[in-house]
This record gives C-alpha cells, structure tokens and sequence, in this order.
C-alpha cells in the first residue's frame, strides 16, 4: 500500500480527545482481553541478550537494532517482537495450563518494507502468551482463541463509542469470524497475489481468520514469511477486520499455537535455519523443556486506528515518516504525532 488520504477524509475526534481515547481504549481492552483468556500483566525487555536466540527473527531478512553496553560483556538487540520471549517467561513464573500473561511491547523494525498509512518502524502491540494441554493443540482450539479476541476487541468498541458516540458513524465491527487456510485462498483465487486474496476475502466477510502461514503452498510459494521458531505453520494464522475508511483489510494480530519439538525440529530443517539449534532457547525447546503454548501479538495502534477511524497510523503513535508522507499528511489537514 503506497502511502493516501481518502478523499474527503477528517477525523473525528481531535488530538487531545484521540490521546484520551487510545488510553482509555487500552485500559478497557486489556482489561477485557485478560478476563476473557485468564492472563495476567508482567513486565517485559526493551531489549534482550544478541546470542540468547530470544528474540524474534521475523521473516529472517530484518535487521534488529543492536548496541553494545559499556560494564557488560554482551551486545543486545532491541527486541522486534517478544515471540520466545514470553514462552520462557512462562516457564520462569511456573504458570500452570489455562492460565497465561501479557505485557506492552515496543520495537523498532528498521529494515519495514515500506512506510504507509499502517506501517511505521515503531511497534506497538500487547504481547500474549498462554499454557495449553497436548490436547489444546488443534484447529479448534485456536479458534475458539480468535473468536475470544474478537470478542474483547468488539466488547471494547462498544464501550468506547458509549462516550464518544460522535464514533457509531464508523459502524460495528462484525463479531462472527469467517476462518478460511491460505491454501483455500490460493485454490479460489490464484490468479492474485497473497494481500489481493486477503483484500478480497476479507471485504466480503469483514471479519477473518486467515490460517496456515509460514509454509509452501501448492504452488510452492508462501503466502506470507513466519519465523520457524515460534509459530506451528499448520496451527497458526492472521486475524482481519475490514477497514472502510483506508477500504483494505487491516491486520490486527498475528498468532498461533506454538511450535513443540518436532514441529521446531521439522520447521527448522524446512527453512534452512538448523544454525539456531546451538542457540540456549532452542535448545531448551528441543528438549521439551519449555512449556506448550499458544500465543501473538495485538497491534495497539491498528486497534486504535480501527475504533476511532483514523487514516494514518501516524495519527495514533508517535514516530518517523518519510518527507514525502509527512508533506502529504499536512495537504489533507491530517496531524502526525
């Protein structure tokens, strides 16, 4: 998506009713998302150690911001998501099955393809992490986790457009989720590309669940990039909601069950990346001694985006944009924090 202001577009809350807005819709939401999948809030890092293998490699091409620390022997890495992380933070806090944690986290992703209405170099998201059973490690139990998330997500629009019912002009989001495989997408429409199918899909059915992400299609192309390390390819998958104001569908989480060992020890060996089985996370992970877990990450700003119809995401989050963005931006009237 190249960066555009929809014709005609204003905002409809002003800059300092947007800041009181995203604040509330945080503490409202978080608050929904924990009762809803029992997490508890904990504090997470910046940054994390350069060889601990915790942090996230994303599509494997990002280059993490790293830095060395002047009374310490190591070099660390801002953190670009906290994916691994928060499964060994679970074995730390000894949490049992059922019951999980979330925590803010902030990254810069320096190497983002391209700056636009919905990506920045900054990251905002709630980070999640639950214990699950061996028996929790289907399809239909990561549905009935999206459906929850959806949920909290609706749940807080309602609550939100309560106090500021200037906001029902936007519309409700819908709260039935169509759950569709990337291979399906590829089967109906194989003439477009993987953001025309989600685009396509999702206009129709508003709100969406698109799964099996990470590996080879039968075209033996991938609809998307996923690191081999964190998610299970075959029980994983975006969520959607169809965005009227930017009219393209907006992903606002990326989740899944997690890898157990032989899904790590297959995903690995699939993605050429059996260097990382040396690293201390991974080799605890092999060894079975992390504990099974489904997991994501909520993008905060999309959230906040998507209930107080905004067109920029610059308009919600405070961060570095392009001359060129930044001059269209202030042509249209519309204020980058």
């Amino acid at each position: 998506m190249k960066t555009y202001i929809p014709e005609g577009y204003k905002t409809i809350l002003g800059m300092y009713d947007t800041q009181k807005a995203i604040s509330l819709i945080h503490r409202l939401f978080e608050d929904r998302l924990g009762a809803l999948l029992n997490l508890y809030r904990v504090s997470a890092p910046l940054f994390v150690e350069e060889n601990s293998g915790l942090n996230d490699n994303l599509n494997g091409y990002e280059r993490p911001v790293s830095f060395d620390i002047l009374h310490a022997d190591h070099r660390a890495q801002v953190v670009q998501s906290l994916a691994k992380w928060k499964r060994l933070a679970l074995k730390r806090y000894g949490f049992f099955p059922g019951k999980g944690l979330y925590t803010d986290m902030n990254a810069i992703r320096r190497d983002e393809d391209e700056l636009d209405n919905l990506h920045s170099v900054y990251v905002d998201q709630w980070d999640w992490e639950k214990v699950i059973l061996p028996e929790n490690r289907n399809i239909d139990y990561l549905k009935l986790t999206v459906m929850d998330i959806v949920r909290a997500i609706c749940d807080t629009q309602d609550t939100i457009e309560s106090i500021y019912p200037q906001l029902k002009v936007l519309g409700k989001l819908k709260r039935e989720v169509s759950f569709v495989t990337t291979q399906e997408l590829e089967d109906r429409y194989p003439e477009l590309t993987p953001k025309e199918r989600e685009n396509v899909w999702v206009k129709e059915h508003r709100t969406a669940f698109i799964m099996g992400i990470g590996g080879t299609l039968k075209s033996g192309k991938r609809h998307d990039g996923r690191a081999p390390d964190y998610d299970d390819w075959s029980l994983n998958g975006d969520i959607f909601f169809y965005d009227d104001i930017l009219d393209c569908a907006m992903e606002i989480s990326s989740m899944g069950i997690r890898v157990d060992p032989e899904s790590m020890d297959r995903q690995l060996r699939l993605a050429g990346c059996d260097d990382r089985r040396a690293l201390p996370y991974h080799k605890m992970l092999l060894k079975g001694e992390l504990p099974l877990t489904i997991g994501g990450g909520i993008g905060q700003s999309r959230v906040s985006m998507l209930l107080l119809g905004k067109a920029h995401i610059g308009e919600v989050q405070a961060s570095i944009w392009d001359d060129e963005t930044m001059k269209l931006c202030e042509s249209h009237g519309v204020t980058l924090l």
